[in-house]
């Protein structure tokens, strides 16, 4: 049954992280990542539904931080998708730079 349970959080994790790619900010894409994985590692420490959900939680919160303080570094830095779902902002020279 706890096979069960990690391959079903696993499934869910991914789906979250594929998620990501439809975040606008770095928040967003921080809260998604961190809740999934403290979800799974809540599930591996604790072996239970509480210990997932206090992951997911702590995990969500501690992502959207850390992706916010990303944000404020470039405030005034755009970011976009070329038709390959590929995120890129245009750098000082008019480059485009990847981020992922």
């Amino acid at each position: 049954m706890k096979k069960f349970h990690f391959i079903a959080l696993a499934i869910a994790t991914a789906g979250l992280v594929g998620m990501t790619g439809c975040a606008e900010t770095r928040a967003e894409q921080g809260a998604l990542i961190g809740a999934g994985s403290g979800a799974l590692l809540g599930q591996a420490i604790g072996g239970d539904t509480k210990s997932t959900v206090i992951g997911a939680a702590l995990g969500g919160i501690t992502g959207a931080a850390i992706g916010d303080y990303q944000d404020k570094q470039h405030p005034n830095r755009k970011y976009y998708r070329d038709q390959y779902g590929r995120v890129y902002y245009i750098d000082n020279q008019g480059r485009a730079v990847y981020v992922n």
